[in-house]
């Protein structure tokens, strides 16, 4: 992500684009921005350039900087994301990125229970007890969630989920930030977490799956 001037440009147009503040066709100039953001042209270019890689924003001759429909935007880019979890949709996407997690999570459960390696298993373990070790704080165990989550993904030895980590990583964020979690977490989610674990590292596909399962079940139910 660009940082400085760039970077705070993006911080306002992103969201306004994603909020609809923005709708699809309408033509960014790059002008305007200079003015309404006070930026110089070379920083509005690259804040551009940056949102046209996500798909937000399209360049074409003669016409200019066009937002583009929300069906062709980049919805796995994380900072994308984080900008639709913070407008006013934020609860459909939330549970559209549940619904994704519910899709791909215990299937990549299984198969690290497969695949694993004794490295990644152990880790698993560790992470699991830090979870239990944690649960009077949120953030602390907030952190050791989102690494746990990333690490199955991983463990799965399929490329594709392991790339849906930043995405699981901002949900669970989101949902922490939204005040959508308990102040302390369940004991019922952090034995599943410890059941995940367990039966990865035993090699066991259909109880880690059935874990796994479990717990983006849990988070579903959680949603208004």
């Amino acid at each position: 992500m660009t940082s400085g001037l760039p970077g705070l440009l993006l911080a306002g147009l992103g969201p306004a684009i994603v909020s609809g503040e923005y709708p699809a066709g309408t033509v960014l100039r790059t002008e305007e921005l200079e003015r309404s953001y006070r930026v110089s042209r070379t920083v509005a270019r690259e804040a551009l350039r940056v949102l046209e890689s996500m798909r937000l924003v399209s360049s074409r001759r003669r016409v200019g900087i066009t937002v583009r429909p929300r069906a062709e935007w980049n919805l796995y880019d994380p900072m994308v994301i984080r900008w639709r979890l913070a407008c006013d949709d934020r609860v459909h996407q939330l549970r559209s990125l549940t619904e994704l997690r519910s899709a791909s999570e215990p299937v990549a459960a299984a198969l690290a229970a497969r695949r694993a390696t004794p490295e990644q298993a152990g880790h698993l373990t560790v992470l699991a007890v830090r979870l239990r070790s944690s649960t009077h704080d949120l953030h602390e165990f907030l952190v050791h969630d989102i690494a746990f989550h990333r690490l199955v993904l991983a463990a799965s030895g399929n490329e594709m989920f392991a790339q849906l980590g930043d995405v699981v990583g901002e949900v669970l964020t989101a949902r922490t930030h939204l005040h959508l979690m308990p102040e302390r977490p369940h004991p019922e989610a952090v034995r599943l977490h410890a059941a995940v674990a367990e039966a990865i590292a035993a090699g066991d596909p259909d109880r880690a799956e059935t874990a796994m399962r479990a717990i983006v079940t849990e988070v579903m139910s959680e949603l208004p």
